[in-house]
């Protein structure tokens, strides 16, 4: 299947946490199969949040729009229930609808602490980190369920670091980052066990080594050069565009069979092998094989069979 091709003309999604990263490029990967994609935030052209960077949700459903769908930008906080109920309360009224639900909040990457102990760690960050990465994405499915069951077919993607069988053998970051990230893995199969008898599907999913935004400024480059980030982080060599998983989440939303997958931990990478689409540049990164097999034992960067 062509991934130009509109097969999702008609259908509403909404991704919550669509700012940057690969909320942004979900949301735009939806709009290029056709999709209305409602994009929620808290970054706005005239409010920062406390990232305090230049992307905005304004920006992200323009990006929407010229893929090809249409994008609409609404502000949400969604730790604020009422907020959330607004943004559910908006779609309904002017949709009627709502085919995905991308659970895509997380907002941590200043809060958590690499290789920190409970004890070590900034208390105050680490349980703000989990009230983002978790208690944002129970009271978005809390509000915006109902609407999807409506019509049946519908789809939520619970967006994560780490597939459950890579994560449960391995310690992620630390405490706080690992228990966030695991959660979000179990909210998927919860939701599985909940939405399956009433004809949804939830997903986990997670990307690859992503280049976002935040991740490129970090190596100091560009989408263009990244490569030359290599010579000091050889095994981002393997990393991915954000449209990579995009790409995933528009595969799935357009797959009618999209039941099989019902509760269970995807990667971009699998789904790429499994839907046939691929990266920007014509690659298939398989991020967390190459993980298993090849950074983790500690063996030189060599992508080779890997993208």
């Amino acid at each position: 299947m062509p991934e130009t091709q509109r097969t999702l003309e008609g259908r509403v999604a909404l991704v919550a946490g669509a700012t940057r990263g690969a909320g942004r490029g979900i949301a735009v990967q939806l709009g290029a199969r056709g999709a209305t994609v409602y994009v929620s935030g808290r970054s706005t052209r005239g409010k920062r949040s406390e990232y305090d960077r230049p992307e905005t949700i304004e920006e992200t459903a323009e990006l929407v729009t010229a893929a090809g769908g249409r994008g609409i930008a609404v502000v949400a906080d969604h730790l604020v229930p009422a907020e959330v109920e607004a943004l559910v309360g908006r779609i309904d009224a002017e949709q009627g609808r709502l085919d995905v639900l991308v659970n895509d909040i997380w907002g941590g990457e200043r809060l958590f602490e690499w290789d920190s102990t409970v004890w070590e760690h900034d208390l105050d960050n680490g349980l703000r980190l989990m009230r983002l990465a978790v208690e944002t994405h129970a009271v978005t499915s809390h509000f915006a369920l109902p609407l999807m069951l409506r019509e049946p077919g519908g789809l939520v993607v619970e967006m994560t670091d780490g597939t459950t069988e890579y994560n449960a053998s391995t310690y992620r970051v630390s405490f706080f980052y690992d228990i966030a990230k695991s959660t979000v893995l179990r909210m998927a199969f919860a939701l599985g066990h909940e939405l399956g008898p009433r004809g949804a599907t939830a997903v986990a999913l997670t990307p690859g080594w992503l280049r976002s935004e935040m991740m490129l400024d970090n190596f100091g480059v560009t989408e263009e050069n990244w490569r030359d980030a290599l010579a000091k982080v050889p095994h981002f060599a393997i990393s991915e565009t954000p449209s990579y998983v995009g790409r995933a989440v528009a595969a799935l939303a357009a797959d009618p069979e999209v039941a099989r997958w019902n509760g269970r931990s995807l990667s971009s990478g699998q789904l790429a092998q499994e839907y046939g689409f691929t990266d920007l540049d014509g690659s298939r990164p398989d991020c967390w094989r190459y993980m298993v097999e090849v950074q983790d034992p500690g063996r030189p960067a060599d992508t080779t069979g890997y993208r």
